[in-house]
């Protein structure tokens, strides 16, 4: 868990400005993420011109189809090589989701050393077979997938040069803001088990606690949508938490790793200081004289360990008192 890695998804929430695109990455620093992730992309290379706006979409814009909205928050090479400038001021990681080959191209030539597949190129096989060449690391969202589109994504990257262990499986339900019972964490365990592979979780909920919850569950990946302001029009602003908010749920996560711990037991120095306050001895329940055999009724164990442990209850019993004791008394 010491390699967990949070993105705080700024997508599109910048709405083709600047100045805001720059607020999403000083806010995602700030929030305490690994990495900033933005879309890269030239509208004409994958979007038709009559293509119909999802209904979320078709709430939170005022755009008449997909492809008048999505050329509205397109940004421009100079822009994103701003973005790219400020990361690196900030010094947290620029990755990006590509939706065209013009963004891999791009990701490529600016050396960004981890490719985001989003959940809709799942089965675009000439996409997944160019960034399969690359050899980069590759997360790979699975919302709206069933487990053999899954396999044969995978199945593409591997033979295209791309290892398994290169590769982060996200659990990710494609809709915006995602329902808590929809999310379906325990998937985490079947992907782990199926494909041997590493996991971790697209979040379009609107909750703080769930990827604590997958963390727990195996994770070691977090993405989550952020936003300066969850008002602004613009398709993903509803389905994202604010900085304030992202801040939360990153501090945790953290504290989410830090509980999970070892997988195995061990006693720390604070426990160990208490053992002799905390645990019993044997002691006497009433008078017992010189002689007297030791018994259930005459013995009991208290607070605090400082005479013959209560473990060695059984090795007493039956054996006589050498000596008078008084009440609570250590037996010796």
């Amino acid at each position: 868990m010491k390699d967990l890695f949070i993105i705080a998804e700024a997508g599109v929430n910048h709405n083709n400005n600047i100045n805001l695109a720059l607020k999403l990455v000083d806010a995602a620093k700030k929030a305490g993420a690994n990495a900033v992730k933005f879309q890269v992309f030239k509208t004409e290379n994958y979007i038709k011109k009559n293509a119909p706006l999802a209904s979320y979409q078709r709430i939170n814009t005022k755009f008449k189809n997909q492809f008048e909205m999505i050329k509205n928050l397109e940004l421009s090479e100079n822009n994103l090589n701003k973005i790219i400038r400020h990361c690196k001021k900030k010094k947290i990681q620029f990755l990006a989701s590509p939706f065209d080959f013009w963004g891999i191209d791009f990701l490529k030539k600016k050396n960004v050393p981890i490719i985001k597949i989003p959940s809709g190129e799942i089965n675009n096989y000439p996409y997944l077979k160019k960034i399969g060449k690359l050899k980069r690391k590759i997360i790979l969202s699975s919302g709206m997938s069933s487990m053999g589109e899954i396999k044969k994504a995978i199945d593409i990257l591997q033979k295209n040069g791309t290892s398994k262990n290169k590769i982060t499986l996200l659990q990710c339900h494609s809709d915006y803001p995602t329902k808590l019972k929809n999310i379906n964490l325990r998937v985490l365990g079947t992907f782990m088990k199926k494909f041997k592979i590493k996991v971790g979780l697209s979040d379009h909920s609107q909750s703080m606690l769930i990827p604590s919850i997958a963390v727990a569950l195996g994770a070691s990946l977090i993405e989550k949508h952020i936003t300066t302001d969850n008002n602004m029009f613009g398709p993903d602003h509803k389905a994202s938490l604010n900085p304030e908010n992202f801040t939360i749920m990153v501090n945790n996560i953290r504290d989410t790793v830090t509980a999970l711990g070892s997988n195995k037991k061990f006693l720390s120095k604070y426990e160990k200081k208490n053992i002799k306050i905390a645990r019993k001895s044997v002691v006497a329940l009433k008078k017992i004289k010189k002689g007297d055999i030791f018994t259930s009724k005459n013995l009991t164990t208290k607070r605090p360990a400082l005479g013959i442990p209560a473990s060695n209850w059984n090795s007493i019993l039956g054996k006589k008192a050498k000596k008078n004791f008084s009440i609570d008394e250590y037996i010796k």
